[in-house]
């Protein structure tokens, strides 16, 4: 058996209450979150940024160049805009033609690297980029937004903030590719780099530089069109717009191909829940601060919209889950002893997983001090292959597979429903996909990607061995359990590393994958479209690029204190 998950400040929840789809899909983003930690590097090296390079004509068409300058290295976000028919307009990852496409480049380009990138970001998967390029990416305007927005501030008025606070943004994201997709640097590349060692903080910077291009780009187009009446967005109204992302399936496995880093981001953020839960008092400036934060996010989750039925009933969930929060506050106050930790033990038994979820959220904010360290903690050496252990022996392995996959043991695997999908990858776009095993026919192009059936088969086969015999000889007969070997001797170290639950089930949502993984992000506002992507909002009130120095690098996710959105 796995000994108890603890901590120098008390026991983490243990990974079979952590690790389920449900609660994964409730998931809210955090201090820890990989967005609020790229912008808090950025103020405290006070880097600088500047935009060089800003070709952009009357119908939006152009390049533009926005530079990063940190204490050791520049990045460059290098950005096309196009002139975009609306019927060539698609979120969708088979789309050839987008309103702007980007390419994130290791320090500042040249005239040669920009006529170079010209060539071939636009193009997108059909061009090739070089391992001076850390990412690549597009967006597409929003169409029920981009005109509101450029035509008012065209004639001199500002947008109606209600309809920018319907939306949210003025361009998607449909890709943000890295880690040496189409001929981009690898991780290994920049790993070691201090700005680029926690996880995606070069997909993050990308998408925030974005940002700063897709507002400038409204109001250029606004000034060009009308020189004379033409007016700026105003600064708070300005940062109510973020960057729109359109995710699908591509996302999903990712917590399944990536168990240890997996288990780094969750043991973080749960070390840090039981960080709090170790206080033996509240401070009351720490008490105010909650009060003020959990005042703005009921904002923020009445601000929250979708119509995805499955969505539309965890909204209903949050919002009144924060209303039984404040209701407890006002009765019971933060006083006494361990009172973090009795709020926990409250909640446990009052709030939904998605009131649950966002309360570890809420009772970060006021405590950076405390968790903020644990973001140095959630990358992971993957490169050194995790091989494996075969002088381990079966009644070890045996006793893993026991306590880790528990739950599959229990499954009846021969019942249609519980294997009714089947991950593959699909030929045109190499995208990971979700098929119907009978009606599809994809068994035989069948991604390992259900650790919990893997492990009940694995299990039966050590039926034939005895305890002391050793797992390298269960795989010299067993060849195909090599991959769920690995993942098992992973997770006897890395509790957090695998789903406690059925991916192939009838009744997966793969939406709650993708969640997960966009929390971790910072992604706010998930309004899923279907059980298989979602829409989600980034960097929603951050500060732009300008304003960095002077504003505040983390306290800005929920609505600001008086902001009237909601």
């Amino acid at each position: 058996m796995q000994p108890k998950e603890t901590t120098r400040d008390g026991p983490l929840r243990p990974p079979e209450t952590v690790m389920r789809l449900s609660r994964l899909g409730a998931f809210h983003q955090s201090r820890l979150s990989f967005m609020r930690v790229l912008l808090r590097r950025l103020k405290a090296e006070a880097w600088r940024f500047d935009r060089p390079v800003f070709d952009i004509d009357a119908r939006g068409v152009g390049r533009a160049v926005y530079c990063a300058h940190g204490p050791r290295r520049s990045y460059s976000l290098v950005a096309f805009a196009h002139d975009l028919p609306p019927e060539e307009r698609s979120d969708r990852v088979i789309a050839t033609a987008w309103d702007a496409t980007f390419a994130l480049f290791d320090g500042v380009p040249g005239t040669d690297d920009l006529d170079r990138l010209a060539r071939n970001v636009p193009l997108q998967e059909a061009g090739r980029v070089s391992e001076r390029e850390l990412s690549l990416s597009r967006a597409n305007r929003s169409v029920r937004l981009w005109d509101h927005v450029v035509d008012s501030l065209a004639v001199g008025h500002q947008p109606d903030a209600d309809r920018v606070d319907a939306v949210g943004y003025l361009m998607r994201t449909t890709a943000v590719y890295g880690s040496g997709k189409f001929g981009a640097a690898d991780r290994e590349a920049v790993a070691d780099r201090p700005e680029c060692r926690p996880p995606f903080q070069v997909e993050m910077l990308s998408v925030w530089l974005t940002r700063a291009f897709v507002m400038d780009l409204a109001e250029h187009m606004a000034r060009m069109r009308a020189p004379a009446t033409a007016v700026p967005l105003d600064p708070a109204l300005r940062r109510r717009f973020g960057i729109g992302n359109s995710t699908g399936l591509g996302m999903a496995p990712f917590l399944m191909t990536h168990p240890a880093l997996i288990h780094n981001w969750i043991a973080a953020r749960e070390t840090a829940l039981a960080r709090m839960r170790a206080l033996p008092r509240a401070g009351a400036e720490s008490v105010a601060a909650f009060h003020g934060i959990l005042a703005r996010a009921r904002r923020h989750a009445a601000d929250w919209r979708s119509d995805h039925p499955v969505q539309v009933k965890k909204l209903v969930a949050l919002r009144a889950d924060l209303d039984r929060l404040a209701a407890y506050l006002e009765a019971e106050g933060l006083t006494g002893d361990h009172p973090w930790d009795r709020l926990w033990r409250w909640a446990e038994g009052a709030l939904s997983f998605e009131g649950q979820e966002q309360l570890v959220s809420l009772m970060l904010e006021p405590h950076g001090a405390l968790v903020d360290d644990l973001a140095d903690t959630m990358a992971a050496d993957e490169a050194r292959g995790w091989r494996i252990d075969g002088a381990m022996t079966v009644g070890t392995l045996r006793g893993i597979i026991e306590d880790v996959y528990a739950w599959a043991l229990g499954v009846d695997w021969a019942a249609p429903e519980a294997q009714a999908r089947v991950w593959y990858v699909s030929e045109e776009k190499l995208e990971p996909r979700l098929g119907e095993r009978e009606a599809e026919g994809l068994e035989p192009y069948e991604q390992p990607l259900c650790p919990g059936r893997d492990a009940a088969r694995l299990h039966a086969d050590l039926a034939a061995f005895s305890d002391s015999d050793t797992t390298a000889a269960v795989l010299l007969r067993h060849p195909e359990h090599r991959h769920l070997v690995r993942r098992a001797q992973i997770a006897a170290g890395c509790p957090y590393s695998e789903i406690r639950d059925n991916t192939i089930a009838a009744g997966v949502l793969p939406i709650d994958l993708l969640r997960a993984k966009l929390s971790f992000f910072g992604a706010c506002h998930f309004d899923p479209r279907s059980d298989r992507w979602v829409r989600i909002n980034m960097f929603q009130h951050a500060p732009f690029p300008h304003e960095l120095a002077d504003g505040a690098a983390d306290d800005w996710t929920y609505p600001p204190p008086g902001d009237g959105a909601a």
